[in-house]
């Protein structure tokens, strides 16, 4: 491997490192699992990237792999932002806006660029992108592009994907091409290249043509879906034909992301924000079922349980001090509405309110920034809860981020209690997303044990089969990575599953590309690569959200 060092080192623009400091600290993400790279790369630019692709392509095809694996900021809770190859890191250099247009409100950056720094520099502008996800302080657009994340805003706004508009991409033989929606007769002109991206246009849409019956089977009944490929949203009945569908949420499985294009929305800091105490799991049902159907959608719904508050409250108990209601209540819903008319912001509210107060025990309503602060605060006890430990006892990010319909939200909750009693789980602590259907469940345990490491297994084992009898799927405000790759033919099955595995093929046919994220990864490669202290060391200069 030395001797690929030295090459790279000489190559390069950029560092290259092996030392066993730097292969530790990127042994690990944000996920349970740990796989040490062999290398290091900080590219200082795409032809960097260039050349490490084309690198790993040359020495593929004489039969020998390098995998690659692009990172940003590790924060990827499926094991996807680490591999033992070549790891990509961008937020060292790449890390620049190349160009803001006030006018259109678009804006180019590199992969590595902190989300929450790119928002503060767009909200000088009086702009914002609303698809924030709920690690932006301290995560990079590029990695939330490659995962297709989404945050508390995302009913409304869903996905950051809805608001790429174009990509460069380094193609695994390190060809650098860009996509965007092309017309059927610059798609044709495309077919036509004789290229590796001529191959890949030329296969994919007779792949797509072939299979469209297959396609949109797919689809299903939820408001997003990371799992797998996006092949339903690529080519239009029009004959228009986008390749960005694939490379978002992709997880650096088909290309390497170099630049992207992204819109943005007129930034709105005057927001209302409602917290609604309920007794009962099928009141929060009927309330989000009601406030989905409302003429104007809340921008965010989200929801914890009182198994949240009160393990918070017995490690701190002033955390919430004076914030909730005692006893706690059964469940909590935080509402927040950016109508960007105050006169109509102040109908929507009214109307929501009315809805809330038949349904709930309590109803809260602020509009001043430095109250609703204190009122989030209660929401964001979910990152004391993540980032309290028992010594070896942690809580462990094994059943995070799946989606369900959000009408069958209380059959998705009500599932997970039954199979944390089962496995003599406590606290039943959820937060998530309830206006998606999406609930996150980080049980705490000591994967030092035996008897620990079975249950997560069963855990997830059980969670995911809930998930997708429920209509679901395995990956919806990210992607499955690995940690959930070995339940991605389950959802689909044997058909779809192996039209997925076609398109891996066709954009990396040497499969150089972070192998063993969303293919080839097992149940027995997972627990080989089981870290047995989980910790959250990377993040806590900025305290762990979720």
């Amino acid at each position: 491997m030395s001797k690929i060092a030295h090459y790279l080192q000489e190559h390069l623009a950029g560092e290259v490192m092996t030392s066993i400091d730097a292969r530790r600290y990127f042994s690990s993400d944000s996920s349970i699992l740990s796989i040490p790279p062999a290398l290091i790369a900080y590219p200082r630019n795409e032809n960097d990237v260039r050349k490490a692709a084309r690198f790993s392509w040359q020495l593929a095809e004489r039969g020998r792999i390098i995998p690659i694996t692009p990172r940003g900021s590790g924060t990827d809770s499926t094991g996807g932002a680490i591999g033992e190859g070549l790891l990509i890191v961008f937020p060292a250099h790449m890390n620049r806006i190349i160009e803001l247009d006030n006018k259109s409100g678009e804006v180019t950056v590199e992969p590595g660029i902190n989300f929450g720094k790119l928002e503060q520099t767009l909200q000088t502008h009086g702009r914002y992108i609303s698809a924030f996800p709920s690690t932006l302080e301290y995560s990079t657009v590029g990695g939330a592009v490659a995962k297709n994340s989404s945050g508390q805003n995302s009913v409304k706004y869903g996905s950051i994907g809805e608001y790429v508009k174009r990509l460069r991409i380094v193609l695994a033989n390190g060809e650098v091409i860009e996509t965007e929606r092309l017309s059927k007769r610059e798609l044709n002109k495309k077919l036509g290249i004789a290229s590796f991206e001529g191959e890949i246009y030329r296969a994919l849409d007779a792949l797509i043509e072939e299979n469209q019956n297959l396609i949109t089977s797919m689809e299903r009944p939820i408001t997003k879906n990371n799992a797998g490929y996006n092949l339903i949203d690529v080519k239009h009945k029009d004959g228009s034909f986008d390749l960005s569908p694939l490379f978002i949420g992709s997880q650096g499985t088909l290309g390497i992301i170099t630049e992207i294009t992204l819109s943005s929305d007129v930034f709105n800091p005057d927001t209302s924000l409602i917290m609604a105490c309920f007794d009962n799991l099928d009141n929060v049902q009927v309330a989000v079922n009601s406030l989905r159907s409302a003429k104007e959608l809340p921008r965010t719904i989200e929801i914890i349980n009182k198994g949240l508050i009160d393990a918070v409250t017995e490690v701190n108990p002033n955390q919430l001090k004076d914030l909730v209601p005692t006893p706690h209540p059964e469940y909590i819903l935080f509402v927040e509405i950016d109508n960007h008319s105050e006169r109509g912001q102040k109908r929507t509210v009214h109307k929501i309110t009315k809805i809330l107060e038949k349904l709930a025990i309590s109803v809260e309503i602020e509009t001043e920034q430095d109250i609703q602060q204190r009122i989030w605060k209660v929401r964001q006890a979910s990152s004391a809860y993540i980032s309290h430990n028992d010594g070896f006892k942690k809580s462990t990010p094994i059943v995070n981020d799946s989606i369900v319909p959000p009408e069958r939200l209380v059959e998705l909750i009500s599932g997970a209690n039954d199979i944390v009693n089962q496995l003599n789980m406590s606290p039943f602590a959820i937060w998530g997303h309830a206006g998606d259907g999406i609930i996150r469940l980080q049980p705490h345990l000591n994967l030092t044990q035996v008897g620990d490491r079975q249950k997560a297994f069963r855990l997830m084992d059980d969670f995911y089969k809930l998930v997708i009898s429920l209509g679901g799927s395995i990956a919806g405000s990210a992607g499955e990575g690995r940690l959930k790759a070995p339940y991605l033919e389950m959802q689909y099955g044997s058909e779809a599953f192996s039209l997925l595995a076609k398109v891996k093929q066709i954009f990396d046919p040497y499969s150089t590309l972070n192998p063993g994220v969303k293919f080839g990864t097992s149940m027995d490669d997972i627990k080989k690569s089981l870290r047995q202290e989980y910790t959250f060391g990377h993040f806590y200069d900025h305290l762990p959200r979720s």
